[in-house]
C-alpha cells in the first residue's frame, strides 16, 4: 500500500485523545463551563490528568487562581449543549443557565459538578510548572462520580473541525492489568 502524506494542521484527528470533557471552575463572578479535549491520563494513582487550558479562555485565570476544577464527561445527548459551551465565553454569559446544564455541589472542591453529565471528576492543580510555556496544567483527582444507571455511555470525541465520532460497542480482550 503506497502512503501519502498528511497535512500536519490534521494530526490532531489521528490522535485524539478521548472524550470531549465540560471542565467548571468557580469564578469569583460565577461559575464557569468550558468545552475541552486536550486531556491525556498521566498516572493512575493516585490518578493525574494533563491539560492544556489556552491562556486565552476565561476558565485558563479561574483554574490558576482557585487551583480547583471538575472534569465533567458528558455523552452524545448532550452534544449540541458541548459545542454551544466551546463557542461561547463564560466572560458574557452564565454557561450554566444558558445552556439549561444543573450545577451540583462537588465534595471535595469549589467548582460545581454538571449533573447531567455521566461522570465527574473533581480535581485540584498538582503541579503548574508547565502553565507558563505550554498551559499544560496536571490535575489530581481527587474524588470520581460515575451515574450507574448509563451502563454503556456513549461519549463524544472531538476530531476536528465540528467532526466528532461517537464511542459505540466495545470489545474485551485479555489483560494482565488489574
Amino acid at each position: 500500500m503506497a502512503k501519502k502524506s498528511f497535512p500536519l494542521s490534521k494530526v490532531y484527528g489521528l490522535l485524539e485523545p478521548g472524550p470531549v470533557v465540560l471542565v467548571t471552575t468557580a469564578g469569583k463572578e460565577r461559575a464557569n463551563i468550558m468545552t475541552q479535549s486536550w486531556h491525556t491520563m498521566m498516572e493512575f494513582e493516585p490518578p493525574l490528568v494533563g491539560c492544556v487550558i489556552s491562556n486565552r479562555n476565561y476558565t485558563f485565570d479561574i483554574l490558576k487562581a482557585t487551583g480547583e476544577c471538575v472534569i465533567n464527561i458528558p455523552t452524545v445527548e448532550l452534544a449540541e449543549k458541548v459545542v454551544g459551551c466551546g463557542n461561547t465565553s463564560g466572560r458574557s454569559i452564565d454557561k450554566f443557565n444558558d445552556f439549561d446544564l444543573t450545577p451540583v455541589a462537588a465534595s471535595c472542591v469549589t467548582a460545581p459538578l454538571i449533573d447531567e453529565c455521566y461522570a465527574n471528576l473533581e480535581c485540584k492543580v498538582a503541579d503548574m510548572r508547565l502553565v507558563a510555556k505550554y498551559n499544560f496544567f496536571i490535575l489530581e483527582v481527587l474524588k470520581a462520580w460515575i451515574d450507574p444507571s448509563m451502563k454503556q455511555p456513549r461519549t463524544i470525541h472531538h476530531l476536528g473541525k465540528g467532526a466528532f465520532m461517537v464511542a459505540g460497542g466495545t470489545i474485551k480482550l485479555p489483560s494482565k492489568m488489574k
